[in-house]
């Protein structure tokens, strides 16, 4: 692969996409962003231009995607309305980005014969029971639980029949949660970090034992950038680190890295149709593609996130005021 359009470039995992790619192979990358709150512009700041291309448009506006379309090797789809809470509050930018959109990139890319590489989530499979021993793998059946997960799992179905029925050259994945830079402070870690770092007490929600299963974006990225040139096409691979952290671990981590006590939170209400617990069964991956993560201790991989959102204030600070009157509206 010589050249890349990458959707959604400008938003947490899109942007450390592009700076990994920059770092790790020759590429050059378009990146096409809406800049919705969610994107940023300053997150690609200091890459080389010669590089990497930013276009500001929407991934639903057929004529410009085809032009993109046009002159890349292939398409790695990061774009998405992708905040659960957002999705209670008004489902229809969600239908529209995460179907509309990737029905717009599918089409073009059957059209052009590009190759195509669709970035999902492990929340189309629902939740677990907190003592349930299984974790979620690629034959796990999907069972969506919000408005966000439902459209996820929507356009994953539509990947797949435009495999199945046109030929089209693409791959899946179905990630955990990532953590890393340029995440926005709406986010459950970056809120914990900046609300530390602002004088504020981290929020725990409901009890805290919700279990997420914690990924660096880093390593989300190197698979992905595996699955892209590796991978079998229609298939899917999901990307997970073996993190299982509830909330409440993951509160007093940020809490003794940045030198506070570690009861040093508050509980506040639970949020509305907050899922259990996502575990990731990564043996495909690994097996098939040998992909292993660079951080697979937890609290190794939180280290360099603490201290980037500490570096780089100026990045959220202008939003954290208005995203915790936001919450505070909600009762978190």
């Amino acid at each position: 692969m010589n050249s890349l359009l990458v959707t959604g470039g400008a938003g947490f995992i899109g942007a450390n996409f592009v700076r990994w790619l920059v770092d790790n192979t020759t590429c050059t990358v378009t990146v096409l962003d809406k800049l919705t709150y969610a994107g940023n512009k300053a997150s690609l700041d200091g890459l080389p231009p010669e590089r990497v291309k930013l276009v500001v448009g929407d991934i639903c506006d057929r004529p410009l995607v085809d032009s993109l379309v046009g002159d890349c090797d292939a398409v790695v789809h990061f774009a998405a309305e992708s905040h659960n809470d957002n999705s209670l509050t008004n489902p229809a930018p969600f239908v529209t980005t995460n179907l509309v959109g990737t029905f717009t990139l599918l089409e073009a890319v059957r059209a052009q014969g590009k190759r195509y590489h669709h970035i999902s989530t492990d929340e189309v499979y629902g939740d677990l029971e907190l003592d349930d021993p299984e974790r979620f793998c690629e034959l796990t059946p999907y069972n969506p639980s919000s408005p966000y997960s439902a459209t996820k799992a929507g356009s994953d179905l539509l990947v797949r029949a435009w495999v199945r029925s046109f030929g089209v050259q693409a791959t899946l994945s179905n990630c955990s949660n990532n953590y890393g830079p340029y995440q926005h402070i709406e986010k459950f870690i970056p809120r914990q970090i900046t609300n530390v770092l602002t004088g504020r007490r981290p929020k725990l929600y409901g009890t805290g034992a919700n279990v997420r299963d914690w990924i660096h974006v880093d390593d989300h990225n190197a698979a992905v950038w595996l699955i892209l040139n590796q991978g079998r096409i229609g298939e899917t691979y999901l990307i997970g680190a073996d993190g299982e952290k509830n909330n409440r671990e993951v509160v007093e981590e940020i809490l003794r890295q940045l030198g506070q006590a570690p009861d040093a939170y508050d509980l506040v209400v639970d949020r509305p149709g907050h899922d259990l617990r996502y575990a990731i069964d990564s043996t495909k991956l690994r097996q098939e593609l040998g992909w292993l993560p660079q951080y697979p201790c937890f609290s190794d991989g939180l280290t360099a996130p603490i201290a980037w959102y500490q570096a780089n204030e100026t990045w959220w600070r202008e939003a954290k005021d208005a995203t915790e009157a936001t919450y505070a509206l909600q009762g978190q």
